[in-house]
């Protein structure tokens, strides 16, 4: 590469990584504030938002890497051309096709970034994610031990917990469960301690009164007890048949055990080849992605106002990329065969940059001639 295909290469990672960090920032605090209702709520610590929070990156820069390549590719050419740095090389003799040659290598080093992040970084946090969600699902010391709350561990079910001792007992219990419409139950004790046997787990309360209403007669049943087990194994327990993720599928896996998959998870093959190639889809869009931005702010000549026009139609172009990408998913997840459609978004966008390209270098002939201008006008 030429000294001044360096210097381009290298204005376009500098605000690549600037726009990828504005971006992934937005977006990671909207995801964090569902997180932490979620899981500080549920009575978790702050080492494990954190630790969510992280597994999410993946998906989140995944989401914003196109926009953050086309927005650094817009910036940097048009940067270059009201600095007049474009018109010098165009003085040269430089033509588009050669001033395309940074934001081509460009498109080339986010792709590969793309690449490895969803052949690599997404299924493994994806997987990683899922994994700790079980983990959390059976812990139930921390959906249940916090004193001072009102929890809901399950649908139907709410405990509280007034204190907790350092020696592990909890002092005036309260459980409902109103998981029987025909009957609800609610049982409250001076103390409780949570006893543990392999998955089962059980509360046992002591000192306290278990009440229950038959709805349907109206009638209230009360009952005092000097020691009480309840089973919170159900409440906790998740369910066995889990289906995993389809992000969190290997790519290898994806393209060689796709009956195993397909048996083992009841994906169909549209919703797999979809996947796949959706995959490979999102790192070759990248390249269409910096060509479009570059070839566009090259089209017109130079003006006072700037390219605003351009830009602006870059962003169009970018916006019906976006549109035709969700357009053709639906035929490939219905048939599988139609695999080729994901990619014909990357194929357009680049389609659409050579084009801008040659008419930047070779305008096309005006359809309609000029007007002769009438002898001594001025």
């Amino acid at each position: 590469m030429s000294r001044y295909d360096r210097y381009v290469l290298s204005q376009y990672l500098l605000f690549f990584g600037f726009f990828a960090l504005i971006l992934v920032t937005v977006f990671w605090i909207n995801r964090a504030v569902v997180l932490f209702d979620r899981l500080i709520g549920d009575g978790q610590s702050a080492l494990v938002f954190f630790e969510f929070t992280a597994l999410t990156l993946p998906n989140l820069i995944r989401m914003v890497l196109p926009m953050a390549v086309f927005a650094a590719t817009v910036y940097v050419t048009n940067r270059l051309n009201s600095e007049s740095e474009l018109t010098v090389m165009q003085a040269t003799g430089t033509g588009p096709w050669r001033l395309a040659r940074p934001a081509l290598a460009f498109g080339v080093l986010t792709a590969l970034m793309m690449s490895v992040l969803t052949h690599v970084l997404l299924p493994a946090s994806i997987s990683q994610l899922e994994q700790r969600e079980v983990e959390i699902a059976r812990n139930v010391t921390a959906r249940l031990l916090t004193e001072g709350s009102f929890l809901h561990p399950a649908p139907g079910v709410t405990f509280y917990i007034r204190q907790i001792d350092p020696d592990g007992t909890l002092n005036d219990v309260y459980l409902s469960d109103r998981r029987d419409a025909a009957t609800i139950a609610s049982y409250t004790g001076a103390r409780a301690f949570l006893v543990r046997d392999g998955d089962a787990a059980s509360l046992i309360m002591v000192d306290g009164m278990a009440q229950r209403l038959d709805v349907k007669s109206k009638t209230l049943s009360t009952t005092l007890f000097a020691d009480f087990s309840y089973d919170i194994s159900a409440l906790v327990k998740p369910s066995d048949q889990r289906t995993r993720n389809i992000r969190a599928i290997p790519t290898l896996e994806l393209l060689t055990g796709e009956a195993r998959i397909t048996e083992a998870d009841n994906y169909t093959p549209g919703q797999l080849a979809e996947e796949l190639h959706l995959r490979f889809a999102r790192a070759a869009i990248c390249i269409a992605v910096a060509l479009i931005g570059n070839a566009t702010l090259m089209l017109g000549t130079f003006s006072r106002f700037g390219v605003w026009r351009q830009a602006l139609l870059a962003f169009v172009l970018l916006i019906l990329l976006e549109v035709m990408r969700g357009v053709v998913s639906e035929p490939v997840l219905e048939n599988a065969a139609a695999w080729p459609l994901v990619y014909l978004p990357t194929i357009i966008g680049i389609a659409v940059a050579a084009l801008f390209l040659r008419y930047a270098s070779r305008p096309l002939p005006r359809i309609w001639p000029r007007r002769a201008t009438p002898e001594g006008a001025p």
